[in-house]
């Protein structure tokens, strides 16, 4: 343990907490720096750490799928948020959702209780290139730490927006004009489904292109990120978009009619008790009243109660290509490591994986160690690649997926549904080899 040495972790979200946890871990003091909530932001509603604000939804948790592979490797290295998550799940079929309110205050307690965490309510807003630093202010980041960002990078930062969806109260919704249902598994209670007909869903996607948005401001630029584009910006993209898309009716039948719903929408539970439920693949930036109205042209929500209005928020990222090395460190400033979104990273479990390897690094370096990265054969390793190498003309946010992990001849020469499978048990197995080799324990 070495408590002399500090390590600032700028931002409590999801990557500025691992990689907190983690540095404490490793035993080295961390200054946790969060303006919130002397000074809050457009998405955020609390001062808690962690606080999801988008969907309580972490994706799939099934290992063959990009996003469960990607928490199985998580799980191997010994993540604390996985863990606070897995506390704190509530039923979503085979994805891992979580109850919002209680895993941030999981998050935040764990947090307070490190005592090698010191945690300053502040705004950071100077970065010092001479000490270690993890900045993971996320796609919310205060000006002034932006334009210290620019100034180090001699890069402008970019930026796009993300949408969030709406809440409604459970109690409002229309149980007569929708079932629970998973798709494929009738019996299984884990979505509820609004279904539509053809005359329904052609009304409401018309409701949906000529509604009023709220506009961006001057200084935003337009810049949508394709894997949480608003509803209404892919209803605009042709008539059956949404059919196809966010409303697919496919593996759903309507108990009522015994047939497949010409679309459906999907609500899913914001908590264990369900008492408040989210429209699936509905983040929008409609004006609030319109989103009442253009929502409750759908049967089962005509006399929905909105919880939570959906909005738009600024998210801004760095071009990392440009800006990082390998380890993510700011190549004009070895000492400052960046995880978590302003990288480049989208998505809640790959915000938390930067944020893991951030921190193992960070402490590293204070120790005078050898830096770390997962091989690319690995779910995080090609991920955190991927950040560093993409075409910085073009780069753009990146999710987790199967595309990212480099070829393997033997694996991509089995059929396609035998493919994941075998691809993720091999990320995992070297990420677990890999692990033991470099004898990494965050126990």
């Amino acid at each position: 343990m070495n408590a002399k040495i500090t390590i600032d972790v700028v931002g409590a979200g999801l990557a500025g907490c691992e990689a907190a946890l983690c540095i404490a871990r490793l035993g080295i003091g961390v200054r946790l720096w969060e303006m919130r909530p002397s000074r809050m932001t457009p998405a955020h509603r609390t001062g808690h750490f962690a606080e999801l604000v988008c969907s309580n939804s972490l994706k799939s948790d099934v290992l063959d799928s990009a996003h469960g592979l990607l928490k199985a490797e998580l799980r191997a290295l010994g993540s604390h948020l996985l863990m606070i998550a897995d506390q704190h799940r509530v039923p979503a079929g085979k994805a891992l959702a979580v109850n919002r309110e209680a895993f941030a205050a999981g998050v935040t307690q764990a947090v307070e209780d490190e005592p090698l965490i010191e945690v300053i309510r502040d705004e950071y807003s100077h970065i010092d290139p001479e000490r270690l630093t993890v900045i993971a202010s996320g796609p919310l980041t205060s000006d002034s730490l932006a334009e210290e960002l620019s100034r180090i990078i001699g890069d402008d930062n970019l930026y796009f927006f993300d949408a969030i969806a709406p809440v409604i109260d459970a109690e409002t919704v229309d149980l007569a004009s929708a079932f629970w249902a998973s798709r494929y598994s009738p019996a299984d209670r884990d979505y509820l489904n609004c279904p539509l007909t053809e005359t329904e869903y052609s009304a409401f996607r018309e409701a949906l292109v000529s509604a009023e948005i709220v506009e961006p401001r001057d200084f935003e630029r337009k810049r949508l990120f394709e894997a949480c584009l608003p509803v209404e910006e892919l209803a605009r993209r042709g008539e059956m978009t949404l059919a196809f898309g966010p409303f697919k009716p496919v593996g759903l039948i309507d108990p009522v009619s015994g047939r497949r719903p010409f679309a459906c929408l999907q609500l899913r539970r914001e908590t264990v008790s369900g008492t408040l439920l989210s429209l699936v693949g509905c983040q929008t930036r409609l004006k609030y009243g319109e989103q009442r109205r253009v929502f409750g042209m759908i049967p089962a929500l005509q006399r929905a109660s909105f919880a939570r209005f959906g909005s738009m928020h600024r998210n801004l990222y760095v071009n990392s290509p440009i800006a990082l090395s390998d380890h993510h460190q700011l190549k004009a400033a070895s000492n400052v490591f960046l995880a978590g979104q302003i990288t480049g990273l989208e998505g809640y479990v790959e915000s938390i994986a930067s944020g893991l390897i951030a921190g193992i690094n960070a402490a590293r370096r204070a120790m005078g160690q050898q830096l770390l990265l997962p091989p690319p054969g690995t779910m995080i390793g090609a991920l955190m690649q991927h950040i560093s190498t993409a075409d910085a003309e073009h780069f753009q946010p990146m999710n987790s997926n199967f595309g990212l992990i480099p070829p393997d001849g033997e694996l991509r020469s089995l059929r396609k549904r035998e493919r994941k499978p075998a691809m993720a048990r091999a990320a995992l197995d070297a990420l677990i080899k890999w692990r033991d080799a470099v004898g990494l324990c965050l126990d």
